[in-house]
């Protein structure tokens, strides 16, 4: 029998970056939870829109948390990291406006989101921050109850019921819950409630997923507020710029004149669509992670609750419309005032050509009246070179006007008519050769 031969994959050469695209895949795994335990999440944001802010800055202030506990320390280009941290496992998630520190931890306090959970990130070290806090998160694991009533009756202590939203999730593995809201200590609380079969794995996404919520909806909601300072500016352009498109037809004002506003209008509108055209584009991107992580929690009702999706469809997609909403109409206007500036810059052409059309016949008249006189002069003008030429002919026919005995007199009289004839016949070959 003759031995197959083994198959030897030929020897080429790796993209430099085929290792770190597909790594990339897998370098931000969910944390794997234990019931019961607890997670505080933290989100640092600068203030103003730094998208590319210094991330060297943000390592460092990192470092510094690491080195508190004797932690190891991430790659030097790394955008996230995953080690401990005393008797915490730390996540540290670095994006493009700002980062994110997750820290989960075995057991929960005997008092439900206690502060002092909080104290994982030290009040010092916060200090310390680059950035402003934008997120804080307390959530609490706890085992399902048999009984879902035991489960609201904590969530009616916890939580404030006019706001609560609460839901079974992932087929019923567990139960999610939250009031949005910032208790007096600063910080948000979500409550998850565990099925004794979940896999930590799933707990792990189920908590990673509540905490991305939160982010990615403080977030686009950034977008409303600048989203309100625009529209108080463009309340104030609006009616500014229905006047001039009202006035296009009117003839009390110069075009030129009205133009200029309009251009001075259009370079506002310009200006402020590129000044928020970064934060809209933004908040049309987190509104869909916002959505797309509430769909992946599959949520199922209990007890006639609200749902995490009722709640964002009445609390948080009007924010979003009024977003959009401002970002239509800044375009809108811009687009209003475009046009009126074409409208008015043609009839401003047309205004000026029916000028130049005045003008050249001003000018066709002139300059056949010119004509005109330089036609009158030249019958001066013969008369005037002829009676030069005959008197210098004279002078010079003279010597031989005596010879033939011819009078001074008669010679003037022979010379003036031939002169005459020669000049105007020259005049007149000169003018038929310009014309």
């Amino acid at each position: 029998m003759h031995r197959q031969k083994a198959f030897v994959m030929p020897t080429i050469p790796d993209h430099p970056q085929r290792y770190t695209i597909v790594n990339e895949l897998h370098a931000r795994p969910f944390p794997s939870l234990t019931v019961p335990s607890h997670a505080v999440f933290l989100a640092i944001k600068e203030p103003i829109e730094a998208v590319n802010r210094d991330r060297a800055i943000d390592k460092a202030h990192l470092l510094a948390l690491l080195d508190r506990h004797g932690g190891a320390h991430p790659q030097p280009e790394a955008t996230h990291f995953f080690g401990d941290i005393g008797r915490h496992e730390l996540k540290w998630e670095s994006h493009t406006e700002f980062v994110t520190y997750s820290a989960f931890a075995k057991g929960n306090s005997a008092r439900a989101f206690d502060p002092v959970e909080a104290e994982v990130f030290p009040e010092d070290w916060l200090t310390m921050a680059p950035g402003k806090r934008l997120c804080s998160v307390l959530i609490r694991v706890e085992e399902m109850p048999a009984d879902e009533s035991e489960v609201l009756a904590k969530l009616e202590e916890w939580f404030v019921p006019e706001s609560l939203a609460v839901s079974k999730v992932v087929d019923g593995a567990a139960i999610v819950a939250g009031d949005f809201r910032i208790d007096p200590a600063g910080h948000m609380r979500f409550a998850v409630f565990v099925r004794g079969d979940t896999g930590g794995r799933r707990i792990g996404r189920i908590v990673q997923r509540l905490c991305e919520i939160e982010t990615y909806r403080s977030m686009s909601m950034l977008g409303l507020v600048r989203a309100r300072s625009l529209t108080a500016r463009l309340n104030a352009l609006d009616p500014q710029l229905s006047g001039l498109v009202s006035a296009l037809d009117g003839q009390a004002r110069s075009p030129e004149a009205v133009l200029h506003e309009l251009l001075t209008i259009s370079a506002e509108l310009e200006s402020l669509a590129v000044k928020y055209s970064f934060r809209f584009g933004a908040t049309a991107a987190y509104e869909a992670i916002v959505n797309q992580r509430i769909e992946v929690l599959r949520e199922q009702r209990l007890q006639g609750r609200q749902t995490f999706g009722e709640f964002m469809m009445r609390r948080y997609d009007p924010a979003m419309r009024t977003v959009k909403s401002a970002e239509g109409r800044l375009k809108s206007m811009s687009e209003r005032a475009q046009r009126a500036a074409e409208l008015l810059r043609t009839r401003v052409d047309v205004e000026r050509s029916a000028q130049n059309q005045k003008l050249l016949e001003s000018m066709d008249k002139r300059a056949d009246l010119q004509l005109r006189l330089q036609r009158t002069v030249e019958g001066l003008s013969t008369v005037a070179i002829s009676y030069y030429a005959v008197n210098l002919a004279a002078y010079a026919l003279e010597p031989l006007a005596h010879a033939v005995h011819l009078s001074h007199g008669g010679l003037m009289a022979v010379l003036t008519p031939l002169v005459l004839l020669g000049v105007w016949l020259m005049v007149r070959r000169i003018r038929n050769h310009f014309d």
